[in-house]
């Protein structure tokens, strides 16, 4: 991207950008995650940092959150309230420490010099909290009483609350003694994951609008004019900060030893403050609700262990949480390191890593799967999403990319949620420049040249030559995956075909030590470890096998259900190669399963291949019939996030009570049980009449 480019883009990310908070902070009505919103403002920043001719004090990325409404009482802040940099890497965590040890003194270190705090030294000293998903608000205190409350606005005029803020019970009225004659409190007004589930629910059944998660719900909750409806949406407070008098004069560091006295005790008694973390005890002494998953660490290698750790337990956690606040603990270096822009110097975020994130197609690639499918593939340059970088996306078919109106060029958002190939989910069709390309899709197979064809019960285009290289490379990693054989790479298997050692899935089970010993780069103990790792999964369950083979239309779910009705591969070949009326009678197949069963069953080369496979040694183990449990006939369907356990888990719990766990709701569905945001299937439940459990009633389902 040469000058001239980079400046229209930015111009272009302003723009969208500007939309956006708009859209989040003025209207609490965002059309975007926050993921997208973070990724668009990264690649603003990246930009901006290559090309610093084109920064602007005015314009929107320099600005905190967004302008009051006119509905509320306007309210000026004494300290502007700032915003934080965000880092998304241990790479980015160090550069930010790098910086800022430039600006210090000379002799200066990030410690407290003769500090009696325990594990604080004269180390790089750092406090690390958990960082909240919710709305920013001011707390006025004048003589220990909590007189006004506003939300953080544009950091410089706020809105007042003060009303919608005194419901909520976490948030003291009267301070705890010693108290100082003024306080300002800062924090985050929250609503748990639990109370956003009955919100949508009732609000699904109102016919309202749904939030889109907890931050929006707290936010909308404060927001309005009536008071009884924040009070029932039983908010919660966390505080984070604590700013007096002595802040207002010079800088973020203050002694509450020096603000003279309030009116029903005095705090001539109380130690000055020096740390951050210290603070943080002061707010607990006030009367203040403070998480308590904090930590003092030396060092960045600490700050580190800490954000693993947390990172483990954030799906379980009650509250929304995007990352953890990184401090310099000693709040006489933060005055020294002062504030940039719209945020401190001596804070950083770090934000773990987004399910979404933007992008620019530059290219439209055709990949060829195993059984033919032709899968166009977006191509990008590489991507940070879901914690991997990432340089393709999988955009399904020619149908998804109409229904998309994807062209390459477009700025495009990808999502990678547990997939290991990201999809492209949506287009920002006003980041457009007129220069973008409509794709075509090819008329011969990328690969072998076979001209391609469409089947009636397919969207999809696929190539019919069963001799296409790339179909057989595709089938061998499928294979291995399914079977576990987890020693045996793309790269390998390519390498061992290559050389001759395989031509097909059935010839891995054939394949010695001296086989693969004597390959370039390989040796004996790579070669042992492959051989012994073949032979330990020549044991297989009939369901994987069924998987294993690629038949089409035959996923994971449906080659169990095949399993468990006919047990033996011998019945369920024999049914197939016949009538179809016994495959067709088992729930959830329908006549494309059973027709792409008959099909397969009756080529001479599919079945000349599963017996090439027994006689190598591949033992296909007989199908137990499920037993029966208290959900033994239910049929549950799993939406949106649950709080307690991951969907995988619960799907297991239900599986082994004798339940089964399908894709869609339909009038044979006995069970709909929701998570925090639930999707379309909730509304077809309703409009069905099928029960949903809340995840409470789930979990007393399940005992």
């Amino acid at each position: 991207m040469d000058k001239i480019e980079a400046q229209k883009r930015i111009i272009k990310l302003r723009s969208e950008i500007a939309r956006l908070r708009d859209a989040y902070h003025v209207k609490n009505a965002p059309n975007v995650t926050d993921d997208v919103y973070d990724s668009l403002t990264r690649e603003l920043k990246t930009l901006l940092q290559k090309y610093p001719e084109f920064n602007d004090l005015n314009a929107p990325e320099n600005r905190v959150a967004g302008k009051p409404l006119d509905k509320f009482i306007k309210v000026k802040h004494k300290v502007r309230m700032l915003s934080l940099n965000d880092v998304f890497s241990e790479e980015e965590l160090y550069d930010w420490e790098k910086r800022i040890k430039k600006l210090l003194p000379p002799g200066k270190t990030l410690g407290v010099k003769g500090s009696q705090t325990p594990g604080v030294g004269e180390g790089m000293n750092y406090f690390c909290e958990v960082k909240f998903d919710g709305l920013a608000v001011s707390l006025i205190y004048e003589n220990s009483k909590f007189i006004r409350g506003a939300t953080r606005g544009d950091g410089f005029i706020g809105e007042d609350i003060t009303e919608n803020l005194k419901t909520i019970n976490s948030i003291p009225l009267i301070l705890n003694k010693p108290f100082p004659a003024y306080l300002e409190v800062r924090g985050e007004a929250l609503m748990s994951k639990k109370t956003l589930i009955k919100l949508n629910l009732e609000n699904e059944k109102e016919g309202k609008q749904l939030f889109a998660n907890t931050r929006n719900a707290a936010a909308g909750s404060l927001r309005q004019l009536d008071p009884n409806l924040a009070k029932e949406r039983h908010l919660d407070f966390v505080a984070y900060d604590l700013i007096s008098e002595g802040l207002v004069k010079n800088s973020p560091a203050f002694a509450l030893g020096d603000i003279g006295q309030g009116t029903h005790g005095s705090l001539n008694s109380l130690p000055n403050l020096r740390l951050h973390s210290e603070k943080h005890d002061m707010l607990r002494h006030l009367g203040f609700k403070v998480e308590k998953l904090e930590e003092k660490c030396k060092n960045l290698e600490e700050v580190i262990v800490f954000i693993k750790k947390f990172e483990k337990i954030r799906p379980d956690f009650p509250f929304g949480t995007d990352g953890i606040v990184i401090s310099v603990d000693d709040l006489k270096l933060q005055e020294i390191l002062g504030v940039v822009g719209k945020a401190p110097r001596y804070m950083a975020a770090f934000k773990y890593p987004a399910e979404r994130a933007t992008t620019v197609v530059k290219d439209i690639l055709v990949n060829v799967g195993r059984t033919g499918v032709l899968t166009p593939l977006a191509v990008f340059d590489p991507t940070l999403v879901a914690g991997s970088t990432v340089s393709k996306a999988t955009l399904h078919n020619m149908d998804q990319i109409e229904r998309l109106d994807l062209r390459i060029g477009d700025t495009v958002v990808i999502e990678k949620a547990g997939d290991v190939i990201p999809k492209v989910v949506e287009v920002l069709i006003r980041m457009r420049t007129g220069k973008e390309k409509k794709f075509k899709m090819p008329t011969s197979c990328p690969t072998c040249g076979t001209k391609i064809e469409k089947k009636e019960d397919l969207v999809a285009s696929f190539c019919p030559n069963p001799k296409c290289p790339a179909k057989n490379e595709r089938y061998l990693e499928h294979f291995v995956s399914v079977f576990e054989i987890y020693e045996l790479g793309p790269k390998i298997l390519r390498r061992f075909k290559d050389e001759g050692l395989i031509t097909d899935a059935a010839d891995i089970f054939t394949l010695t030590k001296e086989d693969i010993a004597p390959l370039e780069r390989f040796g004996e103990k790579s070669a042992d470890n492959i051989v012994k790792e073949i032979e330990n999964k020549k044991h297989i369950t009939l369901s994987k096998f069924l998987w294993a083979l690629g038949i089409l239309h035959v996923g994971e779910e449906t080659a169990r259900d095949l399993a468990i009705h006919f047990g033996t591969l011998e019945k369920m070949m024999s049914s197939a190669r016949t009538t179809l009326a016994e495959i067709n009678s088992i729930e959830n197949i329908g006549p494309a399963v059973s027709k792409s069963l008959h099909e397969f069953f009756n080529e001479k080369n599919n079945l000349n291949f599963i017996k090439k496979l027994e006689k190598n040694g591949v033992v296909i183990e007989k199908a137990e019939k499920k037993k029966a449990g208290k959900f033994t006939g239910m049929n549950f369907v799993l939406t949106g996030t649950l709080s307690t356990m991951s969907r995988e888990i619960a799907k297991e719990k239900i599986l082994n009570l004798g339940g089964k766990v399908v894709g869609s709701v339909s009038k044979n569905t006995s069970y709909v049980v929701t998570g925090a945001e639930p999707g379309s299937k909730f509304k077809t439940a309703e409009k069905l009449g099928v029960k949903i459990l809340k995840e409470e009633e789930f979990l007393k389902l399940l005992k």
